[in-house]
């Protein structure tokens, strides 16, 4: 499968955007998603995944209550809302997915391991944040 990022862009401090993953070649619905940001001069980190259906979600703390990530397998699509975006969030932003039997493991474990664990990426789509 091929995943595809998009819908960064530029916004101001407080905005909103959202960010859309589509997969090509597979159905996503096979496939728990995430998302993980790289900022400039910083390691990628992941902060974001949701389950086959939809049905349970992961965050990490820094956006968790700003950011809401959905599904719609129909669509072969994972989005991302951003709300409140702060100057922080600015990076490239790429969704990913492994091939594990514990997906949700393998996105809270792969920091610092090849590819983070991940087995599918999309190229990255850039948000930027101005105060």
């Amino acid at each position: 499968v091929q995943l595809q990022a998009s819908g960064g862009g530029l916004v101001q401090a407080g905005g909103s955007l959202r960010l859309s993953c589509v997969a090509s070649g597979g159905a996503i619905s096979n496939y728990y998603t995430g998302w993980f940001r790289q900022a400039p001069g910083e390691e990628r980190e992941f902060i974001t995944a949701v389950s086959w259906s939809g049905g349970s979600t992961y965050y990490v703390d820094s956006v968790r209550g700003r950011f809401t990530i959905s599904r719609d397998n129909a669509k072969n699509t994972v989005y991302l809302q951003m709300n409140n975006l702060k100057p922080d969030d600015a990076a490239v932003y790429y969704c990913a997915a492994p091939q594990e039997n514990d997906p949700l493991g393998a996105f809270l474990r792969g920091m610092g391991l090849p590819t983070y664990g991940m087995e599918y990426w999309g190229k990255g789509t850039l948000v930027t944040v101005y105060s």
